[in-house]
């Protein structure tokens, strides 16, 4: 028999029981972990699935009670209204285009100081004007210690001056006031 062809013969058997071993020890062997947390997940998402089912069950429940003891006469539907945004005047009041609920109208606020509140799903003149100071000051301080030196006080008016279009009365303010304070 020849040697030269058994040698390479051997090696190659070693080095695949080897190489299968390894396998096994770091972890490639992990098939019925996968199936395991497929069962697991399949559970999770047909538990899912019923509680949809009970949580529309129950809201057309309410709906239909909600309608049946609610009449026509003692319902009375409440009107909302809306200031139409009127970029011509804010233009003429400020000497600039200014964006409908463009946050940094008002005095003291910065494009930082807006996204804060955007964060905080405070989007619009008329949401800041209904803010009240705790609130201005708890977005104020979720922005950490740079912003600790703004004064919120006068933003929920001014925001209130933006959002009813009465930009003389904003703009004078504004000229009175020192960084929005």
């Amino acid at each position: 028999m020849n040697w030269c062809i058994l040698i390479p013969l051997l090696v190659g058997a070693i080095c695949a029981i080897l190489g299968y071993l390894l396998g096994r020890l770091s972890g490639g062997g992990k098939d019925n972990d996968c199936e395991d947390r497929i069962g697991r997940l399949q559970t999770e998402l047909d538990a899912c699935k019923l509680s949809k089912v009970s949580l529309e069950g129950d809201l057309k429940s309410t709906k239909a009670s909600l309608a049946s003891s609610l009449t026509a006469s003692t319902v009375t539907a409440a009107t909302v209204t809306l200031i139409p945004f009127d970029a011509a005047a804010a233009k003429a009041a400020f000497g600039k285009k200014v964006k409908e609920n463009d946050l940094t109208v008002v005095e003291g606020i910065g494009p930082k100081i807006q996204e804060l509140f955007h964060n905080h799903d405070v989007k619009t003149w008329k949401a800041l004007s209904e803010c009240s100071l705790e609130k201005c000051q708890d977005v104020l301080t979720s922005g950490g210690d740079r912003f600790k030196m703004h004064k919120p006080g006068t933003w929920p008016k001014q925001a209130k001056f933006a959002y009813e279009g009465k930009w003389a009365e904003l703009l004078k303010w504004q000229d009175e006031l020192d960084g929005g304070k």
